[in-house]
């Protein structure tokens, strides 16, 4: 039997990746390894909590003798690192946070990679793989008619939390050169999908509107992103971490752009249609503006810009699509409507 550590397993990815990787690799023990912190949530791997090939342990990523402890003890030889800070307006507001688990987080954890897995007194080296789960913020901002970025386009990281991850990948990047740890560096385009931390532009603005609140949107709406479904996020890494060749960086992206103003839009449009389907809905939800006979849309409100606020963001994917046979499964309205159905199936009026 093989071993995998999650970092952040218990966060919105993580938990969404662990039993992704379960249902293609069911011989293989997974140790989450997650601080618990505001977006952390245990509740989030409560399906397979009670697994036998499941371990969960409470702890922080920058104890690095944790870390030796479980790679050894579990006989682990795979890492996948999530764990990170990464929302932007708090970065701004507390960027030492993000300084401390991005970049000294990761740190601690290479340098137990490498103690357990490449020095000869530990007994290694031995067979591993060190993935590290980057964003495509580092790349910075992009113009309207710039193209998608590929793996070699330059770093250009504008807000703390860009510039906190950057350190982490080049870091990642040193130790695979220097001491020949064997890793790999994604980078996601934004995520959206189930269990996603309710901050986040698409559950912020599905709960405001179930709640008859203002939708909050930065500037004029007009910043563009590109959109990935988080299991195809999961199916991106699962295919680095059993096909891709160490060393390498690989783009993850649905290549579905969208400005913030159409997708939050969209997002009512959407939402209006289930209440138009499910009158239980009204019941359930008096306060949301369909209940009321309004359009949920009309709780967009404009909101002054943030500092730095990056225009554009495009990655071309298609290295992953080339190499290692990456395609995407779900498009952007579908999985709109999937995370609309599981967020009515997981709220509640007085939440």
């Amino acid at each position: 039997m093989s071993g995998l550590l999650v970092t952040g397993g218990a966060g919105f990815i993580g938990a969404n990746f662990v039993p992704y990787w379960h249902r293609h690799h069911p011989e293989d023990l997974v140790v989450v390894l997650d601080a618990l912190r505001y977006a952390g949530n245990l509740a989030n791997l409560a399906p397979v909590i009670r697994q036998p090939w499941f371990r969960f342990v409470h702890g922080s990523i920058l104890d690095c003798q944790l870390v030796i402890d479980l790679l050894r003890q579990e006989k682990l030889d795979k890492i996948v690192h999530f764990a990170a800070e990464s929302h932007v307006d708090r970065s701004i507001q507390t960027p030492q946070v993000f300084v401390e688990t991005n970049i000294s987080g990761t740190h601690s954890l290479l340098m137990a990679a490498r103690e357990v897995w490449l020095n000869a007194a530990s007994g290694g080296p031995v067979p591993h793989r060190f993935h590290h789960v980057s964003t495509d913020e580092v790349y910075g901002s992009l113009g309207p008619s710039e193209p998608a970025v590929n793996e070699s386009a330059p770093y250009r990281p504008n807000s703390p939390y860009a510039a906190s991850k950057a350190a982490s990948d080049h870091l990642v990047r040193a130790y695979h050169v220097t001491y020949g740890l064997q890793t790999t560096i994604s980078y996601c385009s934004n995520n959206y999908g189930p269990m996603q931390f309710p901050e986040k532009l698409i559950p912020l603005t599905l709960g405001n509107m179930l709640r008859a609140k203002a939708v909050p949107i930065y500037g004029d709406g007009s910043n563009i992103r590109d959109w990935l479904y988080v299991e195809d996020h999961c199916q991106g890494i699962a295919l680095i971490l059993e096909r891709g060749s160490a060393g390498s960086t690989y783009n993850i992206s649905a290549q579905e752009e969208s400005s913030n103003i159409a997708l939050v839009r969209r997002l009512g449009y959407l939402l209006d249609e289930c209440f138009d389907q499910d009158r239980r809905l009204a019941v359930r939800f008096p306060r949301a503006a369909r209940s009321q006979g309004r359009t949920s849309d009309a709780l967009i409100t404009f909101v002054s810009d943030r500092p730095g606020h990056d225009w554009r963001y495009a990655l071309d994917a298609s290295k992953i699509r080339d190499q290692l046979d990456f395609r995407p499964r779900i498009d952007l309205d579908s999985g709109l409507r999937q995370t609309i159905a599981w967020i009515l199936d997981h709220s509640n009026e007085g939440d």
